[in-house]
């Protein structure tokens, strides 16, 4: 009974040196992924290094075991050579343990930043490691579809800012406002608030990835209603946007005509005359306001919607619903389309224009610069105006944008580019707008005097002039120039009774009499089209770039408007076809107003006079969300870490005290301006054909307040929301980087196969 007794004890304790071997094994392998491995070691380094065999192998026996008694403690020789190998062992794995522990330590350390707002830009890790890292740990996926490419990115972004508005408007303050002397305070805010803004908004997409709600909720804890504010603003402007598309659409549709309908008069039914109201203004007008908008002659006066625009305000709409119905990965496809077109057909206008007959006056006006504009308040105020407008500043699209953008991505080289690539856009039209301008502005001059001299031919033919009155009846190559000579060399007498029958015919008054807004595109543009040899191939190319460049910006708001209500709502994006087909039929049907009879005068109320103001206000408080709430050196810092390169200084005070100061002044000033600005609009008087300006009604201005008050009022009330509940002006957490929220864990299935075999996963926040 003895031997069989020393036998059964021989054996377990065989077993038992063994088991250690493969228990030791696992230790070893789960060390490397448990964050525990310390206190793990420590504990089982002790057991075995235990001088006491029965501390030695206690975890390693059963229970039952254990009471069997103190006889099966006992050590034979052989198993004091095991217990020396399983100290070698023990010894070996805790050389292992602590190297991963100081892995482990080190890589935690790398994952923090800095504690204050004014610490050093010196770091040396890098917090897209740490962003991994933590991903992995917890398993986070990103929502967030990366961009193909960068230029995919670029190109949208490009595609947004390159509004037609902004295009033909660059122009015309060119022409207004000095010359190259708004050039130069354009090109000073461009680098003042321009790009120091439009990297900001970049910066916070892109380090965020989040849309504009959430992005500015993170960034500062009171700024959370600015996102909202920009999500109606996208909202309103796409409402009335689209209906410019839909006048596009019918211009276009009507330029496949071999004459198109604005180059003469409609004749009368049953008659030969054309149409008497047509005869006392020009073709392009009267076709305009009577046969496209069918305008009222006062904005009171209201009617059912046209009808010849109904069918285009719903193609518009089907389009963009076309472009965007299958995601933003699609809708890129079509800018990465659309852009590059545009600069094609530009190019070819630019190189058409030029050969026209008056270019070269045009181009003459654009080398005028006026010194004393650079001391106008106005035109300070209208290049800085253009500058937030020309950049889409504001509005949402760029923050959502840069949301699709890798972290690690060098945004304030982009923010350079497309700055510099806008600019460029307008400085190619500028002289193509002037050559075009220069052409209408000459054949207008001699079509006038050419009916200055037929009224004076008449005249003399029926005795009401003296016969030295007679004009010179051959007017081939310079009308205007051949009867100006005339008229200087006639005497005195004679020249004042000629000039009491016929109109002044100037050239530089001509010129200088073009609008900017939506008149100078279905006006003076398309007039001076009509003029030029293939008018209808022309018409039809410029029509075709308005389309194009208004259908970027289009898409551009409605992911504006999409993007932060599908972030916000989880059903919106779980049914985002379903979501998108009843959005865009809601905003046709809301669209359907602007296509009244007063209509137009509606949109220019609302792009004249209540754009402005809400874009300046959400830009400031995007500026001191980022400046003064997070901290911009704190902010500059965790890009520098991700980028691996500094950020110079600059951008600190640019963000902190330039653009600050700049937008309050521009803000006092626009609203200085609106204030004192006549409140009026131009209309169309069907008794005598013409543009007239006439007084907005009281009402307007109150329902313009009331819009603006609905835009901008939850920015005020979310202020005083977040003082009396004790929410923090800044961010609490200034210890650790911000990281997304718009994130998915993966199933169970997914963490198991990540989570090594004797581990468990430990969970990682994903917001601060």
């Amino acid at each position: 009974m003895e031997a069989q007794r020393a036998e059964r004890r021989l054996a377990s304790n065989m077993r038992s040196s063994q088991e250690v071997r493969p228990s030791l094994g696992k230790m070893e392998a789960a060390a490397e992924s448990l964050p525990e491995v310390k206190t793990e070691a420590q504990s089982l380094q002790a057991k075995v290094l235990s001088t006491d065999p029965a501390v030695a192998e206690g975890p390693l026996r059963t229970q039952t075991q254990e009471n069997k008694g103190t006889e099966n403690w006992l050590l034979l020789p052989y198993d004091k050579q095991g217990l020396e190998a399983r100290i070698a062992e023990a010894e070996a794995w805790e050389v292992q343990a602590a190297e991963a522990e100081k892995r482990r330590s080190s890589q935690f350390r790398r994952s923090s930043l800095l504690e204050m707002e004014d610490a050093p830009v010196i770091q040396k890790s890098s917090l897209k490691k740490v962003a991994l890292l933590e991903k992995e740990k917890s398993g986070v996926v990103s929502t967030r579809p990366p961009w193909s490419s960068k230029a995919e990115y670029i190109l949208a972004l490009v595609g947004f800012t390159l509004r037609a508005l902004n295009l033909w408007r660059f122009p015309h303050l060119w022409l207004h406002n000095g010359g190259w002397s708004f050039f130069i305070i354009y090109i000073v805010l461009l680098f003042l608030i321009g790009i120091p803004l439009l990297f900001l908004e970049m910066a916070v997409g892109q380090r965020m990835r989040q849309c504009s709600i959430f992005a500015w909720a993170v960034i500062g804890p009171w700024f959370g209603s600015v996102g909202y504010s920009s999500l109606m603003v996208c909202f309103i402007t796409a409402l009335y946007l689209n209906v410019v598309n839909a006048w596009i659409l019918f211009y276009l549709g009507q330029s496949f005509h071999f004459s198109v309908p604005w180059e003469q008069c409609p004749l009368l039914k049953n008659s030969s005359g054309f149409d008497p109201e047509c005869a006392r203004t020009t073709p392009s007008m009267y076709f305009w306001y009577r046969l496209t908008l069918k305008a009222s002659d006062r904005i009171e006066d209201s009617g059912p919607p046209v009808i010849t625009l109904f069918l285009p305000l719903l193609m518009a709409w089907c389009l963009v619903g076309i472009f965007m119905i299958n995601g933003i990965k699609a809708a890129r496809k079509v800018i990465c389309v659309l852009v590059p077109l545009s600069a094609i057909i530009i190019i070819s206008f630019l190189v058409r224009s030029v050969l026209l007959t008056g270019a070269r006056y045009g181009l003459q006006r654009l080398k005028v610069m006026e010194v004393s504009a650079i001391y106008s308040i106005n035109a300070w105020g209208q290049a800085g105006v253009q500058v937030l407008f020309a950049l889409g500043l504001g509005f949402g699209p760029i923050v959502i944008y840069s949301s699709y953008m890798d972290q690690s991505n060098n945004c304030l080289n982009d923010a350079f580019l497309v700055a510099l690539v806008n600019l460029g856009y307008a400085i190619l039209a500028t002289p193509f707008i002037f050559s075009v301008l220069g052409f209408w502005a000459i054949v207008l001059t001699h079509n006038c005097t050419e009916k200055n001299a037929e009224v004076l031919l008449k005249l003399v033919i029926q005795g009401k002039l003296p016969p030295e009155a007679l004009p010179p009846l051959n007017l081939p190559d310079d009308p205007t120039f051949i009867f100006n000579s005339w008229l200087n060399k006639l005497s005195q007498p004679i020249k004042n009774m000629v000039l009491k029958h016929i109109i002044e015919c100037n050239l530089e008054k001509q010129f200088l009499k073009v609008k900017e807004g939506p008149n100078f595109a279905f006006l003076a543009f398309i007039e001076a089209m009509s003029f030029i040899p293939g008018s209808v191939f022309w018409s039809i190319l410029f029509f075709l770039l308005l389309l194009i460049l208004e259908m970027n910006v289009m898409m551009g708001l409605l992911q504006g408007v999409l993007i932060p209500l599908q972030d916000t709502f989880p059903f919106c994006r779980k049914h985002a076809k379903l979501f998108i087909v009843v959005l865009f039929g809601l905003m046709f049907l809301c669209g359907i107003f602007f296509i009244e009879p007063a209509g137009v005068y509606y949109i220019r109320l609302l792009s004249d006079y209540w754009m402005i103001l809400p874009i300046i206000i959400i830009i400031i408080l995007e500026n001191v969300a980022v400046s003064w709430a997070y901290g911009s050196r704190r902010f500059l810092a965790e890009l520098a870490t991700l980028w691996n390169r500094p950020i110079h200084p600059i951008c600190h005070w640019l963000w902190c005290y330039v653009s600050p100061v700049v937008l309050l002044i521009l803000f006092i000033a626009t609203l200085s301006f609106l204030f004192l600005k006549t409140f009026t609009y131009v209309a169309w008087d069907a008794s005598t054909s013409k543009e007239v300006h006439r007084p907005y009604p009281s009402w307007a201005l109150l329902v313009m307040i009331s819009i603006f008050l609905v835009v901008t009022l939850p920015i005020p009330l979310y202020f005083v929301y977040s003082y009396t509940h004790g929410i923090p002006f800044k961010p609490r957490s200034l210890d650790s980087p911000l990281t997304s929220s718009t994130s998915v864990r993966p199933n169970n299935e997914a963490q198991k196969k990540a989570i090594p075999q004797g581990g468990s996963a430990t969970a990682s926040p994903s917001v601060v």
